[in-house]
């Protein structure tokens, strides 16, 4: 089958080319990826895969860069179930606060703090109202829909990329993984939350993948994303189908994950660019949360492991202590034996 394959990077897509030429898959690579953040991050992706393709003979196409669209598509979804945490945890602590405010409050008094009270125990619709879309937007838990799909679809793809203008400012990255606040709101995201939002990704992706893949006389789609056990592997299949579906062509998709550990080795091998977040700006500060996280359990065992074990260190120490005063006493008196035999010598001359 002509396939067009959609590839997240170049070492997932070792394996599954691989897999899929041996099945006799007639292969050209289609590099469709405006979630990857910063776009140096997104350049760097791409001269791997390009270098790698071009020594394993496949023909890299690259689709727009436009990370403008999947900000309003997958970002939206990602930035609005922070925030929901977050507006959630002040909540919580906002009527805890005012609790203590209105047991030593008299009736009537410190209006201001009324209304803040008050703020706090507003509905769930209305703390997030701040959160809602464009009226010609529509994001639900299953993806993007309408005026997205129909821009993405209204662009063209040539081996030379056209790109779009990233939004001069992300509400997030990585570096607010930094503040406690922020890394427990980001770990504490719903995971129904954040399955959507990687939908919302997988399906702007693909979907053009199967636009151009329907303009080009391609047979069908697949895509790498399936090689990684970090990804929800049953809504890639879902969103590969779906836009095959739409489009006209066939769906091909393979669990890769079991290869995963073997594209990893083979990766390192060939000395391959391999990043450390799945590609957009919130796995990025959601990589970094995790990261801070395990440095600071790993502080925190080995703090427990030393106080566990203060009592044999401190057993340990006085007995070297012990040890090294033993020594000096006995350095002494062998001294003083040498300092009397030698005066002795010197008498008998």
């Amino acid at each position: 089958m002509k396939l067009l394959l959609h590839a997240c990077c170049g070492p997932c897509s070792l394996e599954p080319t691989r897999l899929l030429k041996a099945a006799g898959h007639d292969i050209t690579i289609y590099y469709a990826n405006s979630n990857i953040h910063p776009a140096e991050e997104y350049e760097h992706r791409l001269a791997t895969l390009r270098a790698w393709a071009a020594d394993a003979g496949f023909e890299v196409l690259e689709g727009p860069y436009d990370p403008a669209t999947w900000e309003a598509c997958a970002g939206r979804i990602g930035d609005a179930a922070i925030a929901e945490v977050e507006q959630a945890r002040a909540k919580v602590g906002m009527e805890g606060e005012c609790a203590g405010e209105r047991e030593g409050e008299i009736e009537g008094q410190n209006e201001a703090s009324s209304n803040r009270c008050k703020t706090a125990t507003d509905t769930e619709e209305e703390v997030f109202a701040n959160t809602s879309l464009p009226t010609t937007m529509a994001i639900t838990a299953d993806g993007c829909a309408g005026e997205v799909a129909s821009d993405s679809r209204s662009r063209s793809v040539t081996d030379t990329n056209h790109r779009a203008v990233s939004p001069a400012s992300a509400p997030l990255s990585a570096s607010s993984a930094n503040s406690d606040a922020s890394r427990a709101a980001v770990l504490s995201v719903d995971p129904a939350r954040r399955e959507a939002r990687c939908r919302a990704c997988y399906r702007l992706r693909l979907e053009e993948t199967a636009r151009v893949a329907a303009e080009r006389g391609f047979e069908g789609i697949g895509t790498t994303l399936s090689v990684s056990p970090y990804q929800y592997t049953q809504v890639i299949r879902e969103e590969v189908e779906r836009a095959a579906a739409q489009a006209g062509v066939a769906p091909v998709f393979e669990d890769f994950r079991p290869y995963y550990d073997e594209a990893t080795r083979e990766s390192r091998e060939l000395g391959m660019y391999r990043q450390n977040f799945c590609g957009c700006r919130i796995s990025d500060l959601e990589a970094a949360a995790e990261r801070a996280e395990r440095k600071e359990q790993r502080a925190a065992a080995k703090a427990a492991e030393r106080a566990a074990h203060a009592d044999e260190r401190v057993a340990e120490e006085a007995a070297r202590a012990a040890h090294k005063a033993e020594r000096a006493a006995y350095d002494k008196k062998q001294a003083r034996k040498r300092a009397i035999l030698k005066a002795l010598r010197e008498q008998g001359k």
